[in-house]
C-alpha cells in the first residue's frame, strides 16, 4: 500500500499557508487603514445601534423586489447618518441590518417610519434592535484579547510538560497559523461581504485554538510512539509514519465536525451564521496545521539540530544535564 508523504512535499504545504497568512495580513492592513481596524467590528466592540428589519411578504407587492441599497442610503442621509454601514440580509435580500451611531427611542421610531415610506412594511416579529455602550464595547474587546492570551499562554505550559519545549514551542506555531488564517479570512470578507466580528467570534477563535492544540497532541503522541518502537529510524520517516497511522482518525473528525458547522451556518439564522463559518474556517486551518505544518516544523528542527534519530535526542539531552 502506497503511503502518504508529507515531508516530500513540505514546501508546497508551507507555500500554500504562507500565500494564505499573507493575504491576510494584507487585507488586515488595509481594512485598518479604512476602518482603523484589522477587522470589522460589530456593535459588540465599538457601541452602537443595530436595527435589522425584514419585509413583511404578507403585504401583497411588498417582496417583488429586493431592497434597493442605495434607497436605503437616502433615507440615511435624510435622517444625518450617512456614515451608517448597510447591509442586506436572506435568500431574496429582502432583510437589512443597519449598524449607526447610538439611537434613543425617538431617533429610531423615526428612521423606522422612514425607512417603511420609502421600502415598504417591514415584519414587527422580525424586527431586532440592539444598542452596545462604547464603554462595554471596549470592556468586550480586552476580556476577549485577555481570554486568547491566557489560553495560548496555558497550552504552552501544558505542552512544555506534556512534552519537549520544541514540541510545545511548534505546537504554538500551528496554533498561531489557525488563528492568522482565521482572522485573514475574516479579514477579506468585512472588506468584501462588510462581515463584522462581534464577542461570538472571540469564542469561535478559542475553540478553535482547543480543537487544534487537540490534533496536534494526538499526531505527537504518535510521532512519540513510533520513535520508542524505532530509535533508530530518521525523524522524516518517523513522521510520515505518524502521519499515515493518524491521517484517517482527523480527516473523520474534522469532517464530521464541519458537516455540523455547515448546517448551523446555512439553517442556523443571522446570529449564529457567522460563528459557525468561522469556526468552519479553524478547524479546517487546524486539522490542516496538525498534519502539514506542526509535523514538518518537527522534522526540520530536528534536522537543523542534528537530531534526526532518537538516539541523538538522547546524546543531546544526556549531555544538557552534564
Amino acid at each position: 500500500m502506497t503511503k502518504f508523504s508529507v515531508i516530500k512535499q513540505r514546501s508546497l504545504w508551507w507555500i500554500i499557508s504562507a500565500v494564505i497568512i499573507l493575504a491576510g495580513i494584507a487585507s488586515m492592513a488595509i481594512s485598518t487603514a479604512q476602518l482603523g481596524a484589522p477587522l470589522r467590528p460589530g456593535l459588540d466592540f465599538v457601541g452602537g445601534t443595530r436595527l435589522q428589519v425584514e419585509l413583511d411578504c404578507s403585504v401583497s407587492g411588498n417582496c417583488d423586489e429586493p431592497i434597493d441599497l442605495a434607497e436605503v442610503r437616502e433615507v440615511l442621509n435624510e435622517q444625518d447618518l450617512g456614515n451608517s454601514t448597510i447591509q442586506r440580509i436572506g435568500a431574496a435580500q429582502q432583510g437589512l441590518t443597519i449598524r449607526t451611531k447610538t439611537l434613543d427611542v425617538e431617533q429610531r421610531s423615526q428612521l423606522q417610519s422612514a425607512l417603511s415610506e420609502q421600502i415598504g412594511e417591514f415584519d414587527p416579529a422580525a424586527t431586532q434592535i440592539d444598542t452596545v455602550g462604547p464603554i462595554i464595547g471596549q470592556q468586550l474587546f480586552t476580556s476577549g484579547l485577555l481570554a486568547l492570551l491566557v489560553s495560548f499562554a496555558g497550552i504552552l505550559v501544558y505542552l512544555s510538560f506534556r512534552f519537549q519545549f520544541d514540541y510545545a514551542f511548534l505546537a504554538f506555531i500551528a496554533l498561531l497559523h489557525d488563528v492568522l488564517v482565521t482572522l485573514g479570512i475574516f479579514s477579506i470578507l468585512g472588506l468584501v461581504q462588510g462581515v463584522e466580528v462581534d464577542s461570538l467570534f472571540v469564542v469561535a477563535l478559542l475553540t478553535i485554538i482547543g480543537f487544534s492544540v487537540n490534533d496536534t497532541v494526538v499526531i505527537y503522541d504518535r510521532i512519540r510512539e513510533v520513535i520508542a518502537k524505532h530509535p533508530d529510524q530518521h525523524i522524516d520517516q518517523i513522521v510520515d509514519d505518524a502521519i499515515n497511522q493518524t491521517l484517517t482518525r482527523s480527516i473523520n473528525t474534522t469532517l464530521t465536525t464541519v458537516l455540523t458547522l455547515v448546517s448551523i451556518f446555512l439553517f442556523g439564522g443571522e446570529t449564529l451564521k457567522y460563528f459557525a463559518l468561522a469556526l468552519i474556517v479553524g478547524f479546517i486551518a487546524g486539522a490542516y496545521s496538525s498534519i502539514f505544518i506542526a509535523s514538518t516544523l518537527l522534522a526540520l528542527w530536528r534536522e537543523r539540530t542534528g537530531q534526526t534519530k532518537a538516539t541523538q535526542v538522547i546524546e543531546a539531552e544526556f549531555l544538557d544535564k552534564a
